[in-house]
């Protein structure tokens, strides 16, 4: 590592001119060969996931299909004026761009687009592609000619994913809060607008090399939509903390006495090993989630990966070519004249580590009751998690601002709550039993609880969530000459996202449709959005405890080979399950009760999405990693030099304390700034990894962590000596030749 630093350092120039280039051609390669997202959601093996292999073979358009709803005050849609000015709207949109047709509900044998009283309508508009390529101008030349029509006691409002998409905030607007709360805390931690530009630079070129490998990566394999934003969530966040951490120790030792190169070298030694090791074990969670076996997740978590992997190499190879670029100027002008006129000084010993310093004495004296305190903080944030209850959001969760939210809400006020998210039953027949039997099953639905209208024959496209994109004409069969295909509509009396449509698909596959298709071959299997999202749930919680294994497993690994120790791997495999349970503890009470989701705008409390735990756990396992090996590698430095764990836990606290803080204020406030893109899901991922960010860094690493480490004296680092002739070495930090770190008096025993 330290010949590889000085290269980078003294060839710094070839370097950054690298990088640019990296970015120019990466830039011009994502241009060239575009994005193709793909939001679909398949479960194999499941009841959804057949009904969905069953409609592959039914002819469906090719793009998302919207809707534009309006809703009249008084008298009826059908009111001649009216039809009139929304006809010729409808036709102004078929003309537009992008758009492939528009089903009117005027036009014969469309009543079923009209509410039952008159009041409410709704045309469908098919794309020619899926929302998340289509240009977000095309959409909103859709959305403008529809918002032209209103007019006093006509009421317009359009919805749909590709809607959805040109309401949301940027990724860039997201980014640039991030960056800029980012630039904050850094400057207030460094005092020098050179150090705070360097964790922004690096973290942006780290992640911004890796979002423009998505559109090459989204040809070779599946990447959903979302990818792009959970890179740039996960990237700035890690980026900016490991150039934090590496910067730091950079500063440390100029104001030590090292020359820029030493310096350089050492940071790159130390923290930059940290960071390797730290970015691995991110990247290890991460594609632990291929273990879920669910390819929707699968393209989360490779792009993810990747973009990490970026981040990691602008940490080791960006930043020593800008350390020798920039030389001493990364101090404040205060250090360097310090440095100048009184020599190397200790900045450890220095004004706000004080606190620092005596928090880890009171720790170091108080360890048994501070540790117990600490756990029951933890215990009574993660109480919520006992109710947590997985599903999706639809788009009652809107901003009530937002037109998809106001067309959510006329469709179920004119239609009914269940009108939002259909149920369709796919059935194969294959003889006439099947088809008689199918008949039977199909009246009897309407007699099921919680079942509000049924729907047999040609039905209305209704447009589901990007998971459950390809769901045809209902009831259309297919061609003779082989088993038939069939699709009934069910209309739920409740919402999608209420736990009782839930439960009504379970009274269905285990009752209702066992009863009627008994005896026969018929397959009758439900598909749409809930029983996806219902089916998800099921199969992501049949599977975590393989990727729990997975993650605790490789990371304690890890530890293992680094730390020479079976109670440090142990101790940070609990507390990192314990940080996740209260992680999920937040979201509960924050999205599910709905505690906060009305101050950030995210409509009515609502289940938390099923693929959420998987996601959650692979990244919070990751970056809780990433403060436990800062934070005991220093530890670990420090008793290879005095073999006192007293000592070694008080120094390791008292140097890391402030920046594990300062870059958890970063991750937290780059995470939070997510939030705001307008994303349910995206919100639910940005709440729960800030909240647990903030719990490790403030609970975990600066009281529960050490307070165990004192009380577990020399056992912390014990390893059984057959054990040890037989692992391989891994070092995080290497032995240098820097002396025993000094403990400042306010912190000495």
């Amino acid at each position: 590592m330290s010949a590889f630093a000085c290269w980078c350092y003294r060839h710094r120039f070839v370097v950054i001119a690298a990088w640019l280039g990296l970015l120019i051609g990466l830039a011009v390669m994502s241009q060239a060969v575009k994005t193709s997202y793909d939001n679909s959601l398949t479960l194999p093996g499941t009841g959804s996931g057949s009904a969905q292999e069953l409609l592959r073979s039914v002819p469906a358009q090719a793009g998302d299909a919207d809707q534009i709803v309006w809703r009249v005050s008084r008298g009826s849609v059908r009111d001649r004026a009216i039809e009139q000015r929304m006809s010729a709207m409808l036709a102004r949109v078929s003309h537009l761009p992008e758009v492939a047709s528009v089903a009117s509900p005027y036009r014969p044998g469309a009543a079923v687009q009209v509410s039952s009283d008159g009041r409410t309508a709704y045309a469908t508009i098919n794309f020619t592609k899926t929302s998340d390529n289509l240009d977000k101008a095309d959409i909103n030349r859709v959305v403008a000619v529809a918002a032209a029509a209103r007019e006093p006691g006509l009421a317009v409002e359009l919805g749909g994913l590709a809607i959805s998409h040109a309401e949301e905030e940027s990724l860039s607007s997201a980014s640039a809060i991030g960056i800029g709360a980012a630039a904050v805390i850094l400057l207030f931690a460094f005092g020098s607008l050179l150090a705070m530009a360097l964790p922004i630079v690096t973290a942006v070129a780290g992640v911004g090399s890796g979002l423009l490998l998505v559109g090459p990566l989204s040809h070779v394999m599946p990447v959903n939509g979302i990818a792009p934003i959970l890179g740039a969530l996960i990237g700035l966040g890690v980026g900016v903390d490991y150039a934090l951490f590496v910067v730091t120790r950079y500063r440390r030792g100029l104001q030590s006495g090292l020359d820029p190169e030493r310096s350089a070298v050492q940071a790159l030694n130390t923290s930059g090993r940290a960071v390797l090791f730290a970015g691995g074990t991110v990247c290890i969670a991460l594609l632990g989630l291929l273990t879920v076996g669910v390819g929707f997740i699968d393209g989360l978590a490779v792009p993810a990966a990747i973009t990490v992997v970026c981040t990691v190499t602008a940490a080791v190879t960006l930043l020593p070519a800008l350390f020798g670029v920039l030389g001493v100027r990364v101090l404040s002008r205060r250090q360097r004249v310090r440095l100048r006129t009184g020599g190397p000084f200790d900045a450890e010993s220095r004004g706000g580590l004080g606190t620092w310093a005596r928090w880890s004495r009171t720790v170091q004296r108080f360890p048994a009751v501070l540790a117990a305190a600490g756990l029951a903080l933890v215990i009574v944030i993660s109480a919520p998690v006992l109710h947590l209850r997985l599903g999706f959001a639809d788009n009652s969760n809107d901003p009530t601002s937002s037109t998809t939210y106001k067309a959510y809400e006329m469709l179920a006020k004119g239609f009914g709550p269940g009108f939002n998210g259909p149920l369709f039953l796919v059935a194969q027949t294959q003889s006439a039993a099947d088809r008689a039997a199918l008949g039977r099953l199909d009246r009897a639905l309407a007699a099921v609880p919680g079942v509000a209208a049924v729907q047999a024959g040609p039905a209305p496209v209704r447009t589901l969530p990007a998971a459950v994109r390809a769901v045809p004409a209902a009831g259309r069969p297919l061609p003779a000459g082989g088993p038939a295909v069939q699709v009934t509509q069910v209309l739920p009396t409740t919402a999608p996202e209420a736990q009782a449509t839930s439960a009504l698909i379970s009274r269905l596959r285990n009752t209702v449709i066992p009863r009627y298709t008994h005896g026969t071959t018929i397959k009758v299997y439900i598909g749409g959005a809930t029983a996806t999202f219902d089916d998800l749930a099921a199969v992501t919680s049949a599977k975590l405890p393989w990727l729990l294994a997975t993650i605790v497993g490789f990371s304690s690994l890890l530890l293992l080979l680094a730390f020479r120790s079976l109670l440090i791997p142990a101790i940070t495999a609990v507390l990192n399950l314990l940080s996740a349970a209260a992680a999920f503890g937040v979201l509960t009470a924050f999205f599910q009760w709905g505690w906060g989701t009305r101050a950030f705008g995210l409509g009515a409390p609502s289940p938390v999405e099923g693929y959420m735990p998987e996601l959650v756990l692979a990244i919070l396992f990751g970056l809780s990693m990433d403060y436990q090996v800062f934070l005991v590698s220093r530890m670990a430095e420090e008793w290879s030099h005095s073999r006192d764990n007293a000592r070694s836990v008080l120094v390791g606290q008292n140097q890391t304390a402030r920046v594990i803080t300062a870059a958890a204020m970063i991750m937290i406030a780059v995470f939070i700034a997510f939030v705001f893109m307008g994303q349910v899901n995206v919100a639910e991922l940005g709440i729960g990894l800030a909240a647990a960010v903030a719990l490790d860094a403030f609970v975990l690493r600066t009281v529960l962590v050490p307070a165990v480490m004192h009380l577990g004296g020399r056992a912390n680092w014990w390893l059984p000596r057959w054990l040890d002739r037989r692992l391989p070495h891994l070092a995080i930090e290497p032995p240098t030749d820097e002396q025993p770190a000094p403990v400042p008096e306010s912190a000495r025993a």
